[in-house]
Parts: C-alpha cells; sequence; structure tokens
C-alpha cells in the first residue's frame, strides 16, 4: 500500500481547528468539507482520463476528459457522509457508493450494517471516504468489498490516520495485486486503549452532527 501524507500547510492549518474541541459542528463540518477538496487533489493525481477533441474560439485542439467507466466515490457511514461534497466538488460526474459500517466498540472490530454498492466495478477506479483510519478493520473491510466486486485501483482519503490502522491495512493487502493508495492528512502519534486516535480529533461522526 501506497502511503500519501498531504504535508500542506493550509491542511495543517485546518486540522488544528478541528483537532480543537472548542470547534462547533457547523465549523466543523465546513472544515472537513474544505479538507477533503484539498485532499482530492492529491489523490486523483491518477485518475484515469482519456483523449477528447474540442475547437477553441481560436483553433481545434485535444484536451482530456475522465475516461469511462467514471470512478466510484464511496463514502463510508455516517461519518463519510460528510466528507462526500468536499470530494464531489472535484469529481462531479463520479458515481456515488455507500458502505454502512461501523466499530464494536468492546471488540474495535468493523461491522457492516448497509451495502449500496454496484454489483460489478470491474475496471474500476474507486475513491473511500473515511474520516479516521484508527485500527484499520473498517477500511480493511471496505477494500475487501471493493476488490470482489472487480475494482481494480483504490485509493482511501482520511483527515487523520494512526500508525496501527496504516499497518493493519498493509498487512491485510501485502500481496494484493489491485493497487492501494492511503491519502491522509496526518499521522498521529498511536491509539489509546480504547482504539481513539491521539491526539486525534474525538469522534468526528459525533462531531460532524452534533452529537457532543
Amino acid at each position: 500500500m501506497r502511503v500519501l501524507i498531504a504535508d500542506h500547510q493550509l491542511i495543517n492549518h485546518k486540522l488544528t481547528y478541528l483537532r480543537d474541541k472548542r470547534t462547533d459542528s457547523p465549523t466543523f463540518r465546513r472544515l472537513v468539507e474544505e479538507l477533503v477538496t484539498l485532499l482530492a487533489y492529491e489523490a486523483t493525481r491518477d485518475v484515469r482520463v482519456e483523449p477528447f477533441e474540442i475547437e477553441t474560439p481560436v483553433a481545434p485542439t485535444t484536451g482530456i476528459k475522465l475516461a469511462n467507466p467514471k470512478p466510484l466515490v464511496v463514502p463510508i457511514l455516517r461519518a463519510g457522509l460528510g466528507m462526500l461534497d468536499g470530494m464531489v466538488r472535484i469529481l462531479p460526474s463520479a458515481e456515488v457508493g455507500f458502505l454502512g459500517m461501523m466499530r464494536n466498540e468492546e471488540t474495535l472490530e468493523a461491522i457492516t450494517y448497509a451495502n449500496r454498492l454496484p454489483d460489478d466495478l470491474s475496471g474500476r477506479q474507486c475513491y473511500v471516504l473515511d474520516p479516521m483510519l484508527a485500527t484499520g478493520g473498517t477500511l480493511a473491510m471496505a477494500i475487501h468489498y471493493l476488490v470482489e466486486r472487480g475494482a481494480d485501483d483504490i485509493t482511501a482519503i482520511t483527515l487523520l490516520s494512526a500508525p496501527e490502522g496504516i499497518a493493519h491495512v498493509e498487512r491485510e493487502f501485502a500481496g494484493l495485486e489491485v493497487p492501494v493508495t492511503l491519502v491522509t492528512g496526518a499521522v498521529d502519534e498511536r491509539l489509546n486503549e480504547h482504539g481513539y486516535i491521539v491526539p486525534g480529533l474525538g469522534d468526528a461522526g459525533d462531531r460532524l452532527y452534533g452529537l457532543v
């Protein structure tokens, strides 16, 4: 798995305010959207394109357009939904699928409660949206779903990641022929005994939707 840490001062600036427990939910949602848009530029660097013939007001020329089949954006519910607007601002013609997943807070294992993905993803580039890569169980399960349906290029976008989560996903897919890339805003210190990222930003879903 290729790991890209989007080290940019604007990203670090927005992450600082996301981390701050004084940041209210409306501001938190806006910052997530802005941050995902910045991360999406890096994540879509290798998006597939094809030649496209056009005419400017001066002369014919050849540009590019997104290749078919179109990319699939997959937010992991519920917190990943807060990242969707920022992503489709960059890829407005992408299709969207959904995975509903949650973590059992006792076992820290991922549980799937909803799956709204196309049955056939053959030849598709997929972009998975999940704010936090903590233990890695949720992201690993999501990638398995996509690979089983034929996705041949997968990029995960996270606001924050923990070293333990990155290591888990790397072990899980060490022999996978499908390329997997992680684009993240930062890699934090560690997980605590409850499986939360330290220093992190708390529960992204609760903070997005005003449940704290």
